[in-house]
């Protein structure tokens, strides 16, 4: 009885993504593609200078889901309307891709999405947006990426309980190296999430 009411409750609802997923900090995104004279290009944003996080950074348009937020697609398409000044209705969702997991803390929720408004390319944001710049679609899938590894070292807290811990302050903490990929076009580089979730797009394409 008891198992088959555990089995019942696990079963209810969606179970989430991952374990953390309701707490973690949760962004949205969307992919644009563009059609500039007859040839598709994707568009990204350089961050305002005057942000107060990651000024002058790379990305694609998007940003925190928040409560009143229906669902990580209505996230995106909001952030994208409010960055770009493009009307919702002229975007149009081609698919969502798997969620990056960058962390147990933090999750990025991307979509691809067409645009058919010129006016993303000049009525962004300058209060969020310092910029907008394509890549033609053909560039990416014909330029490689390239990529350098960043060592990750553990730092436990200066109260850590380390008497609780096989090994206590002599524990061997692993250490882990992450892969940033960088994609090099014109003036602009490319890195960090952007260009991680960037290459699984076009390595979907190249399939």
């Amino acid at each position: 009885m008891f198992l088959d009411r555990l089995k019942e409750q696990l079963q209810e609802g969606q179970s989430p993504l991952f374990i953390g997923e309701t707490t973690a900090f949760r962004s949205a995104i969307t992919i644009p593609l563009i059609e500039i004279e007859g040839e598709w290009h994707l568009l990204f944003e350089v961050r305002a200078l005057s942000m107060r996080k990651q000024p002058g950074d790379i990305s694609f348009p998007g940003g925190k889901i928040d409560p009143t937020d229906a669902s990580p697609l209505a996230a995106a398409l909001r952030e994208t309307h409010e960055e770009l000044g493009v009307d919702i209705k002229k975007i149009d969702v081609l698919a969502a891709l798997s969620p990056y997991i960058a962390s147990p803390t933090f999750v990025v929720y991307p979509f691809v999405v067409t645009i058919d408004d010129p006016l993303a390319l000049t009525a962004y944001n300058r209060d969020e947006v310092e910029e907008v710049f394509t890549v033609p679609l053909k560039w990416l899938l014909n330029h490689k990426p390239y990529m350098h590894l960043v060592s990750m070292h553990p730092t436990p807290d200066e109260n850590f309980p380390y008497d609780k811990i096989a090994g206590g302050s002599d524990y061997k903490w692993g250490t882990r190296a992450i892969e940033e990929w960088f994609y090099d076009y014109k003036d602009y580089t490319i890195w960090g999430l952007t260009a991680r979730i960037l290459k699984h797009f076009i390595e979907m394409l190249e399939k």
